[in-house]
């Protein structure tokens, strides 16, 4: 199958995207839309108080000096304020320019200058100043600062609010967001308000189990992020629950008082999840337990997919597996997991059946900046691990020439730059730059990206994310990118994190573990994809990481091509 579309549930014909919580207000104005930090613990919100604020704020705004189709930057991490000052910004008729709470004062005046904001909500000195420097007025991301410039909009009347807020049309944006800039520099992306209502509200339709009125989640993820915000605008209007976290770490400890009953992650986390209670296990002398209760658990996921019948076995020790390890993942979960929703980057099939089978479905989906977070998914019920799902409601995904293209409503119009948007659209589809195919039900499975196809010498092309993938599954390994473009064969860089040090090669037992997971990665290729030289480098990788852990590639191959001519010379770097 070359093409796949699926339906709209939802038409949208009219509106903008604060409609979404004035419904919300009407139909369930007491209901607790948030709950925020407080004096150590966490106190809800309602839908009608947070409404309150976001108008206050909104008037403060307009009192400001914003006008209607003015640019607001927000510059803070993940909080219940940046939601406040999202939907404010939109009250007072303004367009969202969110910056990343960790964009260096360079890429803030990058932004700044091809968006010049008329007012900045910002959290933090270093931020602030930065702010003062390039000239632009701001005022805190506060409950001080929404308090003085909220008595300061007191004299504007609520019809001019209401005003404002209705006066964008359909296809004006509600925000501009920049990519992450993997690949090459930010681009910024037009999201108007029919790409947010429409995916707000098919996404609710199509994925009513897991967003259902009285559930709860942590946004974990950046709110610069178009899936965050897509995240909350959907719990926001279905009647979920929203706390914020900024550190994924610190989430942990809040599970078991939160208690989501879902949480959008990356696969990281569950891969780390994992590789801790195999340490744990290792340490307890039980590290073959872990490994045959790992086995039951996919083999357990494999019978609910109906993709083989379990062993007789694994299903007899299966109580007994669940009280020693799996029911102590879901309680350090929260206990009210119902769905976990992974992105970002690809997950392995194995990890995805494993968890199905210990009653955590892992609901795997892709999407951009520029479609608007989620363009395919995989449904409740309707799982194919190894997959990122069929196109969701009103989308159309295309392959050609290998290439994953995709249209539809969620799929913005362009970007702020013309020459951004006459190289990105192709005959009205999204070109993605990924790699993938569609199979006979069309389910899309992503096999990497077209920047990172490496040619060989011998003229072998190189798709090296399933091997990429395989290495880093091992425990204890964080990232592997293939080397050798124009080289004879391929060679790996393989990172082991260490936040707060410089990259420096390791060897001894580190080079060994590495070595097991790339001779185990080679046996899944062809001999001439395999990895015959490798280096093992720790230390601190976070400037070289997007804000959902994807790494910069060539920003990174390019920091370290020294090394790399090394690693094709240097004897120490071949695979024994």
């Amino acid at each position: 199958m070359d093409v796949c579309s699926s339906p709209s549930l939802v038409e949208i014909t009219s509106g903008v995207v604060t409609d979404l919580l004035e419904d919300r207000y009407q139909l369930a104005p007491h209901f607790p839309a948030f709950t925020r930090p407080h004096q150590g613990g966490w106190t809800e919100v309602s839908t009608a108080d947070f409404r309150s604020q976001v108008r206050a704020l909104a008037r403060g705004l307009v009192a400001a000096g914003v006008e209607p189709g003015d640019y607001v930057i927000i510059w803070a991490p993940t909080c219940y304020e940046w939601a406040v000052a999202e939907l404010a910004t939109g009250y007072a008729g303004a367009v969202v320019i969110p910056l990343y709470d960790t964009a260096s004062q360079a890429q803030a005046a990058d932004i700044i200058g091809r968006c010049p904001p008329r007012l900045a909500l910002v959290a933090g000195r270093e931020r602030a100043t930065t702010l003062t420097e390039l000239g632009v007025p701001h005022v805190e991301l506060s409950d001080s600062g929404f308090a003085e410039l909220a008595a300061a909009g007191e004299a504007v009347s609520e019809e001019e609010i209401e005003h404002r807020r209705t006066s964008p049309d359909l296809d004006d944006p509600a925000t501009i967001v920049f990519t992450s800039g993997t690949t090459g520099g930010p681009k910024g992306a037009l999201i108007t308000h029919r790409n947010l209502l429409h995916q707000v509200r098919n996404i609710r339709a199509a994925y009513s189990q897991i967003v259902r009125e009285g559930g709860s989640t942590i946004i974990l993820l950046p709110l610069a992020h178009v899936l965050a915000r897509g995240l909350q605008q959907v719990c926001l209007g279905n009647g979920l629950t929203i706390a914020h976290i900024a550190d994924p770490a610190a989430a942990v400890a809040s599970l078991g008082e939160l208690r989501p009953t879902f949480l959008v992650v990356v696969p990281r986390i569950m891969e780390k999840i994992l590789a801790a209670i195999e340490a744990t296990a290792s340490e307890k002398h039980l590290g073959a337990v872990w490994r045959f209760a790992f086995a039951a658990g996919v083999a357990r996921g494999r019978a609910k997919l109906g993709e083989q019948t379990e062993p007789r076995f694994s299903r007899l020790l299966f109580p007994l597996l669940d009280r020693l390890f799996f029911a102590k993942i879901r309680a350090k979960l929260g206990g009210r997991m119902e769905y976990m929703l992974s992105g970002a980057a690809p997950l392995d099939a194995d990890t995805c059946r494993f968890f199905l089978g210990i009653g955590l479905p892992v609901v795997e989906g892709y999407g951009l900046t520029e479609t608007t977070a989620p363009i395919t998914g995989n449904l409740p019920g309707h799982i194919k691990p190894g997959t990122v799902g069929r196109p969701v409601p009103g989308a159309t995904v295309k392959i050609e020439d290998g290439e994953v293209l995709v249209a539809g409503a969620g799929v913005v119009p362009g970007y702020e730059n013309d020459r951004d948007t006459e190289a990105g659209f192709s005959n009205g589809f999204f070109r993605t730059g990924d790699l993938g195919c569609l199979d006979e039900d069309g389910y899309l499975t992503l096999t990497g990206r077209c920047k990172d196809l490496i040619v060989t010498s011998g003229g072998k092309t190189i798709i090296p994310a399933a091997w990429e993938q395989a290495v880093e599954a091992a425990p204890g390994i964080d990232h592997a990118i293939v080397v050798g473009d124009g080289q004879a064969h391929p060679a790996a860089l393989i990172f082991l994190e260490e936040a707060g040090h410089s990259l420096r090669e390791v060897r001894g037992e580190a080079r060994a573990l590495a070595a097991r997971a790339v001779t185990a990665a080679n046996r899944l290729v062809s001999q001439a994809e395999e990895v015959r030289r490798f280096l093992v480098l720790a230390g601190d990788l976070s400037n070289f990481l997007t804000p959902t852990q994807k790494i910069r590639r060539s920003r990174l191959i390019a920091r370290l091509e020294p090394r790399i001519d090394d690693l094709y010379r240097a004897e120490r770097h071949r695979l024994r």
